[in-house]
Parts: C-alpha cells; sequence; structure tokens
C-alpha cells in the first residue's frame, strides 16, 4: 500500500477516463485529466456516432463504487427486453431476465460523460479540455500536448499515463512506438447510422419505453433505445460495400432520398417514427465498427491502456462500457495492492486479458443473434428450454445472458459455460418443434454432468 501522495496522468476524460478519476482520487491519488475535445458541459455533447448505451450489473457496480450510481441512474431508462418488429405483425417483447430485477438500462453517452466528469470534477481531479496528446518521451517522462484550436504546445511532467482515449488511442500509438504491442484491428464490413424518435406531441414516449427495440432483417437490422428526453436513438446497422446476394449497403444509399425509399421498403413502422429522417440521416456520418486487440496493454510502470484504448469491440452485446468501467475497478483495486506501478499495471493485464478477449468474442456473436435469429423458431424453442433450464437447475444452469448481463462472474468463465450450455440447448430441441416432446431426464441428466454450481461475485 502506497503511503505517500502518488500522481496519474489520464489520458482522455470520456466515460471510463472520468470515472477512474473519481476511483482513484477516493484512494487519495493526486488525477489529472487530458481531454483532446472541449469540455462537453459548455460546448454540448457531439452526436452522431455515440450508440446509446446499455448500462448493466457490471457498470453498476462501478458506479456505485464511486458513488456515482444515483446520479447516472436519474437519466437511464429500464429496458425489460428486446421488442422484436416483424412484419406486420404486433412487435413482441422478449425479456432479458425473470422479471424486472433483471433488466438492463438505456442511458445516453453525453449524460453520462456529463454526469461522470461533474463527479470527477467535484472529488478533486483537474481537468484539462481541448489537449490532445501529440508525444511522449518515456525516457524523462515528459508528454506534450497540443491545443486543437490554436496550435498551442504544453509540456507535462508525468509519473505514469493511464490511456483512457478510446479506440484511436494517441497513447497506444506512443507506446507502440516504443514496443511493440501486438496490435491488430478486424473491421466489420457493417457500419451504422444513428437517426432520432423525437417525443410525442403530449411530450411522451412514441413507443413502449422500457424496451431495447429491433427490427430484424438477416443481414442487417435497425435498434431503437429510449432516452430520458423522451426520444429514442434509433441506429441502422448495414454493410458498407453492395453483397455478392444482392442486399442493401450504404454505398448503394448515396442520399437522404434513397435511405427514406430503402426504410419504406424494409422498416415502414420506424420510419414512421423519424420525422425529421433526411436531415438526420444528411448529418449523421456512417460510423465504423470493429474489434482491436492487443498482446500488450502495459509499458513497465510508465504507462498502461484500458476500456476502447486497449480491447474495443463490437456494441451488439452493450458490453463496451461495462467492461471499461470493470477495468477501472480492477485497476484501482491492483494499484492498492502494489506499491510498484509496473507490477500492479502487470497484474491487471493480466487479470484482464481474458475476459476482454472472452467479451469481444460474445460481442461479435450477439451480432448474428440480434440481425438474424431473434424470430428463428429454433432460437426461441432453445431460448424456451433456456429458462425452464434455469428454473429446474437454478444456480448450476444460467442462461447467457444473465451470466453476462445480472451478474459479474469472469466474462471467461461466462463464454466457457456458454458454450457448454449451448450444445445441450442445441441437442435436446434437434428435431422438436415444442417443449412437450423433449426427453428431460436426459437433458437433466447432461446438465448435472456438464455444469457445476455457479457463484457470482460478492459485492
Amino acid at each position: 500500500m502506497n503511503t505517500g501522495t502518488r500522481h496519474l496522468t489520464i489520458i482522455g476524460a470520456g466515460l471510463a477516463g472520468a470515472l477512474l478519476g473519481i476511483l482513484l482520487r477516493r484512494r487519495g491519488w493526486d488525477v489529472d485529466l487530458y481531454e483532446k475535445r472541449g469540455d462537453p458541459r459548455v460546448r454540448g455533447y457531439e452526436g452522431g456516432r455515440s450508440i446509446n448505451l446499455a448500462l448493466a450489473e457490471r457498470g453498476r457496480h462501478a458506479l456505485r463504487a464511486a458513488d456515482a450510481d444515483d446520479a447516472v441512474m436519474h437519466h437511464a431508462i429500464m429496458m425489460r427486453g428486446r421488442m422484436v418488429h416483424v412484419g406486420d405483425t404486433e412487435p413482441v417483447l422478449q425479456r432479458y431476465g425473470r422479471d424486472d430485477d433483471e433488466v438492463i438500462w438505456s442511458v445516453h453517452r453525453g449524460d453520462l460523460n456529463i454526469v461522470l466528469l461533474d463527479l470527477a470534477e467535484a472529488a478533486g481531479a483537474r481537468l484539462h479540455f481541448d489537449q490532445g496528446l501529440s508525444a511522449v518521451n518515456f525516457d524523462s517522462r515528459r508528454a506534450m500536448f497540443v491545443d486543437p484550436r490554436d496550435g498551442g504546445e504544453r509540456e507535462v511532467r508525468f509519473e505514469a499515463l493511464v490511456g483512457a482515449d478510446g479506440a484511436g488511442s494517441a497513447l497506444r500509438s506512443a507506446m507502440h512506438r516504443v514496443r511493440d504491442l501486438g496490435e491488430r484491428s478486424d473491421f466489420l464490413d457493417h457500419g451504422y447510422k444513428e437517426l432520432e424518435i423525437p417525443p410525442a406531441a403530449d411530450g411522451g414516449f412514441r413507443i413502449e419505453p422500457n424496451a431495447l427495440h429491433i427490427w430484424p432483417r438477416g443481414h442487417y437490422m435497425c435498434i431503437a433505445l429510449p432516452n430520458d428526453e423522451r426520444t429514442f436513438t434509433v441506429t441502422l446497422f448495414l454493410p458498407h460495400h453492395a453483397q455478392t446476394d444482392g442486399g442493401p449497403a450504404f454505398d448503394q444509399i448515396p442520399d437522404a432520398s434513397r435511405a427514406r425509399r430503402f426504410f419504406e421498403r424494409e422498416f415502414p413502422s420506424a420510419l414512421a417514427l423519424v420525422p425529421r429522417f433526411d436531415a438526420d440521416w444528411d448529418a449523421n456520418p456512417v460510423g465504423q465498427l470493429g474489434t482491436l486487440y492487443l498482446e500488450r496493454w502495459h509499458l513497465d510502470g510508465r504507462a498502461v491502456l484500458l476500456g476502447d484504448a486497449a480491447h474495443a469491440m463490437v456494441p451488439f452485446h452493450g458490453q463496451g462500457m461495462n467492461c471499461a468501467f470493470e477495468d477501472c475497478v480492477a485497476l484501482a483495486r491492483q494499484l492498492d495492492a502494489h506499491d510498484d506501478l509496473a507490477a500492479a499495471f502487470a497484474a491487471f493485464e493480466a487479470e484482464r486479458k481474458p475476459d476482454a478477449a472472452a467479451i469481444q468474442r460474445m460481442a461479435l456473436d450477439n451480432y448474428l443473434e440480434m440481425r438474424d435469429r431473434v424470430d428463428d423458431a429454433d432460437y426461441l424453442l432453445q431460448r424456451a428450454l433456456e429458462l425452464a433450464l434455469q428454473d429446474r437447475h437454478p444456480g448450476r444452469f444460467v442462461p447467457h445472458y444473465a451470466m453476462v448481463t445480472f451478474m459479474r462472474i469472469p466474462y471467461s468463465l461466462a463464454m466457457t459455460r456458454t458454450d457448454i450450455q449451448r450444445g445441450i440447448l442445441e441437442r435436446a430441441t434437434a428435431g422438436h418443434a415444442t417443449l412437450d416432446t423433449l426427453d428431460w431426464s436426459a437433458i437433466d441428466a447432461e446438465v448435472l454432468d456438464l455444469l457445476t454450481p455457479l457463484e457470482d461475485v460478492p459485492a
């Protein structure tokens, strides 16, 4: 345990950087946060590339550790499950859990960032905006920042740097020039574009607010998440380039007029909810979706990466922020446990790297489920069996979504058990159209043979 005041310089004052600043200040660390953007509390949050965030138990645990949960939840909207829109039929709610104790929460990235910045500043962290990291001398421990408004330079001495500056991390690039981090990026040939459903004429929500709405279409989809302003953020996920099967792609939709015709054909019920469709389409850029893999996250005791800077992932499990928040708690804990920064950073990497890899894979898997399987008969039968086995074997057969979203067990353990459970479900339902014809004795025996009781991480 360190007895004197120690100092950390955090690069990036987004969600993870601000939360880490709060956690470190609570432990007595001296903290500076440098952010290349302007202060969103003054300029307003830059929209169009956010993708609404799904706050789950992992993220809420981290917020509670920073005494930030109450302030954040003031802006959050409960989502009980997926509201699936198929054809002209009434949308159907597929619950995430068993009841309202097992839900996730929609929160706008901008609102969350502003809350955390206020709390970080109140805790005593120093915030420096319009300061983009341009160069680092790791030998002399000096970092150079540039003000994007006028090109002014500023040199800062540091004890250690923490990279919370996202998938395009400037600190990661600086570290890579000193030591090969084993970086690899896999980009999907799918991007996203955001639109907005405004409030209804009476000021309320236009559609059911307590759900994640999804319009699955096989190789592409739309989703809509609620905001506390009674709006919804709509996100279209679509291939960038024309497909061999003739399916739609962003490069075939050059303007708002063509996009409107596409929505009239594929998502008419969603289009009817977006009165400013043309303006939103023209104003919001197409975002990239990819996964970042690194072999190394730290440079001895001089620098360490976390969150998207270390392991960016696609957003289809809603766990990118939750995983980053877990990183913050883990790093703070390792700093408590080790006097030596290099040892703390190494222990943090060893702890979190397997779990980051696991949720990266599960996020990719979940895209296929969301766009192609949520209205599939085999999937629905397996989901029904999954819930039945949860009741028959409580604490032993725990559904995949519950392990990832409502518990805090390691992601890597959740992935291992998910693979086992998926095999049980697929074997049990093969050739069946209903639960009534299943061999329950054989299924129960397989569950008892393959799965041990599971306990969550203590609070």
